[in-house]
């Protein structure tokens, strides 16, 4: 059984191939195949200050003090960050730092350790 995309519109598993269009039965959006490929392509990379690629489970080192939200607490230049996770969203990286506790960064604020 081959695997269609889910719906870009809804998320929907249940889309099915009509055909040169790609229909969703849930929000009755239509897209083609070659939108599907381009969506697919166009996933968003995350990069640090100095332009590395990020990914899930890198080390990153804090490049700037950064005040935390909140707390009179600050994130130090030079602290590592282990095993972070790229999410969407206003903030690209959730982390736990020592001594803090869970966060969210900036990649602009850190690089690739």
């Amino acid at each position: 059984m081959s695997h269609l995309p889910a719906c870009p519109k809804c998320n929907s598993e249940y889309t099915y191939a009509d055909g040169h269009l790609y229909v969703c039965p849930e929000c009755a959006h239509e897209w083609t195949q070659d939108a599907a490929l381009e969506a697919a392509e166009e996933a968003k990379v995350v990069r640090d200050a100095v332009g590395n690629v990020l990914a899930d489970g890198d080390t990153v080192t804090v490049i700037k003090d950064l005040k935390v939200k909140g707390s009179s607490s600050v994130v130090k230049v030079g602290t590592k960050v282990k095993n972070i996770r790229l999410v969407d969203g206003d903030h690209d990286i959730d982390c736990r730092i020592e001594g803090i506790g869970q966060m969210g960064l900036k990649s602009e604020f850190v690089k690739k350790a």
